[in-house]
């Protein structure tokens, strides 16, 4: 897409080229993220999905300019409003941060100081970015305790974050990030340590913010049962690097990367409850020294000669296919697709 049709496209939020993320160290440069490239549209859920130490948080930590710059290097574009975010000043960044891209993190409680109570967190954020009195920003900061669910909001503002259950933490965590009503939502890990009923509800709490205010979400997670239920796309990523990136129904219907058909096969299911389930061989690679070739080509059963020299690139094998980074042939992908099919169906 050009930057005259990136203009045109009104609904197009965050354009994302070719980021990468670099961390010097005494013992050699950390390669944390390498040439991710993705969009997100009003009204659409990115999940982002992978095992840790993927790339999956450092990427929007660098979005958010939320990482040191003096000790990273990074690089490529990070489009928002026509502008890169990578080359504003901390002072613009801080003026964005939290006003029209907002973050919500793993650990709620981590995030919110036990010190102070709910309320008066929500209602700094408030004033932060507005010039309004302390009267006003306490009455925001009930409504919107309110408007994420948190019953007697007016006398639960006053309590101190020990006093809240972890998932009304995680809610008072997206009402503060929901002040100014952002463009985009950020929200990495939300349902970790959550119970599966409060998961659930976390999530649909997500989902409908987006259509309420019509934003774009990106979902941060390991598990792709979370995006199967709410994600529009899904990109999948392993040692900093992007597998897979398409449509999610795409994604979980026709996989074409075997680390996804791994990843997905690892997954418990309702359906397999008596069936053991498939590990994906091996580790993450070290960034440290990342393989040579294709990055989990040491856990593939399927490499052979091509993966261990030469990184495939991330592109569409067929016009009717999403992107893969992949050397196996089309034709192969599409039989060891269908003999996947065939067993989880069975």
């Amino acid at each position: 897409m050009s930057a005259g049709e990136r203009a045109h496209d009104d609904r197009l939020l965050l354009d994302v080229r070719g980021l990468t993320v670099r961390f010097p160290t005494p013992d050699g440069v950390v390669q944390a993220v390498s040439d991710v490239s993705f969009q997100l549209h009003r009204g659409e859920t990115l999940g982002v999905v992978g095992e840790s130490g993927s790339g999956k948080s450092v990427s929007n930590l660098a979005i958010m300019g939320l990482l040191n710059r003096t000790r990273t290097v990074i690089s490529g574009e990070v489009d928002f409003k026509g502008r890169n975010l990578l080359t504003w000043s901390s002072d613009e960044l801080r003026k964005v941060r939290g006003k029209e891209i907002a973050m919500v993190f793993q650990d709620p409680f981590a995030c919110l100081h036990p010190m102070y109570r709910v309320g008066a967190q929500i209602a700094e954020a408030v004033t932060a970015h507005s010039d309004i009195g302390n009267s006003r920003a306490w009455a925001r900061a009930i409504e919107l305790l309110d408007h994420v669910g948190i019953p007697n909001a007016k006398s639960r503002a006053r309590d101190y974050p020990h006093q809240f259950s972890g998932g009304m933490r995680q809610r008072a965590m997206i009402a503060m990030a929901l002040v100014h009503n952002p463009d985009i939502l950020i929200c990495d890990e939300p349902t970790t340590a959550l119970d599966v009923t409060v998961q659930a509800q976390i999530l649909e709490l997500i989902e409908g913010v987006k259509r309420e205010f019509d934003i774009g979400v990106i979902l941060v997670t390991h598990d792709l049962g979370v995006v199967a239920e709410t994600a529009n796309s899904v990109m999948v990523m392993y040692a900093g690097r992007i597998m897979e990136y398409g449509p999610a129904f795409d994604i979980f219907s026709r996989p074409q990367h075997p680390y996804t058909w791994g990843l997905l096969d690892s997954m418990p299911s309702i359906d397999r409850r008596l069936e053991a389930l498939v590990p994906i061989e091996g580790s993450p690679p070290s960034l440290l020294t990342p393989p040579s070739g294709c990055p989990f080509h040491p856990r593939c059963p399927y490499r052979f000669e091509p993966c261990a020299t030469k990184l495939p690139p991330l592109e569409a094998p067929t016009a009717e296919a999403h992107l893969d980074a992949c050397w196996l042939p089309w034709d192969k992908k599409v039989e060891l697709g269908t003999q996947r099919a065939k067993k989880v169906a069975a």
